[in-house]
């Protein structure tokens, strides 16, 4: 988790404490299916604090398409459990049991398209296991539509352009996404610029993003 207000003036910086208040159930989708930002980002959130392995879950067309999590440039990178299963039903089974670990510092799936198994009532189970034993989970919905679910915050993410390189202009920098917050239990929704530290392992929410004007029922222009 971290802490984000909906408009930031300025740099924010988030706290290990405030990222590891409440565990809970986070779903991560990607713009376009095989973007990396998506388990960048999650990365980002379960490295920075990691007291121990984190289990890291793909079903068959994940890994197919996308290939394992790799951790390189993050300045303190845990133990990784990696697994891989056929269905999405195992991703869910391993999940569940992974949260009853409370040796690990994180959970993660990652799961292709909108399987039956994956109902309200499964992430669910996933959200309060993560809640009971203070197991962060993270799920990666990629290809999928964001139907109905009970995880307590809902992100999509994208690859923006990187920083320049402070040592060759030439050369690619640090990556930068765009993660939008468009479901959250605890805190306000918004949309932000977002790039990883990897000097002090923070997760730096750099500004927010203008939303378009949209057109209410009454023909006035509000804000999006």
């Amino acid at each position: 988790m971290t802490c984000l207000q909906n408009r930031l003036p300025h740099p924010t910086r988030c706290t290990a404490q405030q990222a590891d208040a409440a565990p809970t159930l986070s779903e991560v989708f990607p713009v376009r299916a095989t973007d990396g930002a998506a388990p960048a980002f999650v990365a980002a959130h379960v490295t920075r604090a990691a007291r121990g392995p984190v289990l890291w879950i793909q079903d068959r067309q994940s890994i197919r398409e996308t290939g394992r999590p790799y951790l390189a440039g993050f300045a303190r990178p845990p133990e990784m459990l990696c697994l891989v299963v056929s269905r999405a039903v195992d991703v869910l089974w391993a999940m569940e049991q992974g949260l009853g670990c409370a040796a690990l510092s994180a959970v993660v799936g990652e799961i292709w398209g909108n399987p039956p198994a994956l109902d309200f009532t499964a992430s669910k189970r996933l959200a309060l296991r993560a809640e009971a034993h203070g197991v962060p989970a993270w799920l990666i919905r990629r290809g999928a539509e964001a139907d109905l679910s009970a995880a307590r915050e809902r992100w999509r993410l994208s690859s923006l352009p990187s920083l320049t390189d402070p040592d060759d202009p030439r050369a690619p920098g640090r990556p930068q996404w765009r993660a939008e917050l468009f479901r959250a239990r605890w805190r306000t929704p918004g949309d932000w610029v977002v790039r990883h530290d990897a000097g002090t392992g923070e997760i730096v929410f750099d500004h927010g993003v203008a939303r378009p004007a949209t057109i209410d029922e009454t023909g006035r222009q509000a804000a999006g």
